[in-house]
């Protein structure tokens, strides 16, 4: 272990993200209502140039007005390269009270975007006198987020968790793709004549990742784009689980309970896991290091994972 501690992530969970527009309030008591841990309502690539105003109104209305019971509550902002960010901020932040959670930022390419909408916020935030800080959700959408991605973890202490955007990601690297998320026709190798397909968006993922856990942030998996297609989704959501990610959007309503499937820990998992913390104790009374558990080397190294799935499922028992 490094001598710099590696920070531990906010213990809340977050292992769905269900996303609305901002310009279709009739959906907002259902996405309240649902079993998803964390409500991402949108301002950006959900609602048109012309419906930008209005949907930030319903925005603002339904934080002051609805009951968001226990969501994590979050509104994604339009990037910093159109004219309706600033707007977006000034507004949630001096109209939008105390209810709302975090404020999710698309695009983000470097440290310094983050940069601005912290000074902005927290500027807001002294002049209003608001209680509770704002975190913020960041995603990595392009070829300069996925470079910056380490400095960008470290942006501020505001930032909270990191999600990989697949469709915007895939277009600013050039990717000869139209899918959101999961395998690919085309990316796949040959052994002996027949195809296997392996994932194109592993390394992007396991970049997220590495970054999030250095710096204390929670790694998201994006959206899936073919809703009709369950097996596909628990595929993709599974990889991410694997690389260590906490948690994964839902674009439509019936991906929640799938995400939430996947990023419980199973009753067997969580077994398991206390079964070899007893195990290690026992070990550690007779004065050794290791032991073995249903026919596999345990040692400390599997504490700490053990730890993870025990301390995730207590987490989601509360």
């Amino acid at each position: 272990m490094s001598f710099r501690i590696q920070p531990t992530a906010p213990a809340r969970p977050n292992r769905c993200q269900l996303f609305g527009p901002g310009s279709r309030p009739a959906i907002f008591e259902k996405m309240a209502t649902s079993a998803a841990d964390v409500i991402n309502i949108d301002l950006e690539d959900s609602v048109a140039p012309s419906d930008k105003d209005s949907a930030r109104a319903n925005v603002i209305k339904a934080i002051n007005e609805m009951d968001w019971g226990n969501k994590y509550l979050s509104v994604r902002i339009n990037g910093l390269d159109t004219p309706w960010w600033y707007r977006d901020v000034v507004d949630l932040l001096e109209q939008g009270g105390e209810r709302l959670n975090q404020i999710m930022i698309p695009k983000v390419g470097c440290a310094e975007d983050v940069y601005a909408v912290d000074a902005l916020v927290t500027a807001i935030e002294r002049a209003k006198g608001r209680k509770t800080p704002i975190t913020f959700e960041v995603i990595i959408e392009s070829a300069a987020g996925i470079a910056h991605v380490e400095a960008i973890a470290a942006s501020s202490p505001r930032l909270q968790a990191m999600s990989l955007g697949a469709a915007d990601f895939a277009a600013s690297m050039g990717m000869q793709t139209t899918g959101i998320g999961g395998t690919q026709a085309n990316y796949y190798m040959l052994h002996e004549g027949a195809k296997y397909w392996s994932d194109p968006w592993h390394w992007a993922q396991t970049a997220i990742v590495a970054a999030c856990r250095t710096h204390g942030i929670l790694p998201v998996d994006g959206p899936f784009g073919d809703f009709s297609d369950d097996e596909g989704f628990r595929a993709q959501a599974r990889r991410s689980a694997t690389l260590g990610m906490v948690g994964k959007w839902a674009i439509h309503p019936k991906q929640v309970a799938l995400s939430n499937e996947i990023f419980t820990p199973s009753e067997e998992a969580v077994t398991e896991a206390r079964e070899i913390l007893a195990a290690m104790e026992e070990a550690k009374a007779r004065g050794e290091g290791a032991t073995v558990y249903k026919g596999r080397l345990v040692d400390i190294a599997s504490i700490k994972q053990a730890e993870v799935i025990v301390r995730q499922s207590e987490m989601i028992a509360r």
